[in-house]
């Protein structure tokens, strides 16, 4: 076999491994804390995998003003909001919520004096903080990006990493990606972007 022949063949291997390597993580999917599939007709708690971070995820109100911000309760009691997830791409053939899929987080069964949607949606980086806060509301902007997140695996079974990067939603876009991390303020804890990551897992809400 000529050295070429042999060059060629090696690199086919390779762009095939690769291929198949990025396509089964885009459809590998996320698990909750029972090891069952994220569906996106049922409801789920989001919580920190280690619980010195907070308690469930949560409504926050940072300013005594609407919109309200995306946070985790201070106590692990059972408290705080269910989500619900909406996939974005619609060739999905299943309900499954896959990893590294753009999609939408919004919380249910709210009790708020803010009539808007709560929808998670990207906010503007905060400069007195150095963060990008993560808020609430409708994204009435380029195909309502800042609506859309994404979930990454981690090294931990079931323990993920919430990042906001919706390339499927527009993929000649150039995003200034982000993965969401905690910012502890007054004595509350918001979720943002652009600071040390914050693994976290899924309850289903009837468990």
């Amino acid at each position: 076999m000529s050295m070429k022949l042999f060059t060629l063949l090696t690199l086919a291997v390779w762009l095939f491994t690769a291929t198949s390597t990025l396509s089964q993580s885009n459809n590998d999917y996320v698990l909750d804390t029972n090891g069952d599939p994220l569906e996106s007709d049922e409801e789920y708690f989001i919580r920190p995998a280690i619980t010195d971070n907070g308690g469930r995820f949560t409504l926050i109100n940072r300013n005594q003003s609407c919109p309200l911000y995306v946070g985790l309760e201070n106590t692990d009691l059972p408290q705080g909001y269910p989500v619900r997830f909406t996939p974005f791409a619609n060739d999905h053939d299943d309900d499954e919520v896959r990893l590294n899929r753009d999609l939408k987080v919004e919380f249910v069964e709210v009790s708020s004096t803010c009539v808007q949607s709560t929808e998670w949606k990207l906010g503007e980086n905060d400069t007195s903080v150095g963060r990008r806060v993560i808020i609430t509301g409708r994204d009435d902007g380029t195909r309502s990006a800042g609506n859309y997140f994404r979930i990454d695996e981690t090294q931990n079974a079931r323990i993920y990493n919430i990042r906001w990067c919706p390339t499927e939603v527009c993929p000649t876009c150039r995003f200034i990606c982000g993965t969401g991390g905690i910012l502890r303020e007054n004595g509350k804890i918001l979720f943002v972007l652009d600071g040390s990551a914050l693994p976290v897992e899924f309850q289903k809400k009837d468990d």
